[in-house]
């Protein structure tokens, strides 16, 4: 059995940059939509991620791909894949 197999497969997400204030952090958006329970009517839920970007390369409004990985610090357990595309 692999290594990666063992420990199962990393959580991908894909989110929009709202914070690249940090020294190699970013700060990204993940939206989704859920159910509303009573409602039946989709909701959206965002939820923010502190992203390592290691080249400080993303900027406000990009689009990105993240990966969970192993924890970095106290918040941030996700690492900058790629940029899916800039900000206009």
């Amino acid at each position: 059995m692999t290594e990666t197999a063992k420990r199962g497969r990393r959580k991908v997400r894909v989110g929009t940059v709202v914070s690249d204030k940090m020294e190699k952090t970013a700060v990204v958006a993940v939206t989704r939509l859920v159910r509303h329970t009573r409602y039946s009517r989709y909701v959206k839920r965002t939820t923010k991620f502190k992203v390592h970007d290691e080249k400080n390369e993303c900027h406000v409004g990009d689009t990105v791909r993240i990966g969970e990985t192993r924890p970095l610090s106290k918040d941030k357990r996700w690492r900058l894949l790629e940029i899916t595309k800039r900000a206009e």
